[in-house]
């Protein structure tokens, strides 16, 4: 896939290659990482995940391997409405411009080519394996 390019305003994507990359033209969503901010880019052919993504109250981050997948290192955002199904997204890191480093409090924001349609206060862990889908104890 081609490389992401984004022009970022502080927390805000002021212009980004996305829209039109790879990565959307198949309908894979992608997460870039800036002023404390971590942003999700979300392809037309994804657009009816975003009422499920708006349910959420917060969104809690997990890292860890993925082993259905084979993966050693992945990626669960879930989008947590205090339900018994929140909705959750996996990814793999090549769909990340940046990791993140370590357990910390984020921002968040969802973003189709339009902009920004969702905003949320975000909590990141390392986990043991995802799927996790666990709500945040500390």
């Amino acid at each position: 896939m081609s490389l992401i390019t984004i022009g970022n305003a502080g927390q805000k994507i002021k212009d980004t290659n996305y829209w039109d990359s790879e990565y959307a033209l198949v309908g894979k969503c992608f997460v870039s990482i800036n002023a404390g901010c971590i942003r999700l880019l979300v392809p037309e052919q994804m657009f009816h995940i975003m009422p499920e993504i708006k349910t959420g109250k917060k969104v809690i981050i997990s890292r860890g391997p993925w082993p259905a997948e084979s993966r050693t290192d992945a990626f669960e955002i879930m989008f947590e409405d205090y339900s018994d199904s929140p909705f959750a997204l996996w990814f793999g890191t090549e769909q990340w411009d940046m990791i993140p480093k370590k357990s910390q409090k984020w921002d968040f924001t969802a973003w189709t080519r339009n902009g920004m349609f969702y905003k949320s206060k975000c909590k990141y862990r390392i986990v043991d394996k995802i799927p996790y889908l666990k709500e945040w104890k500390k």
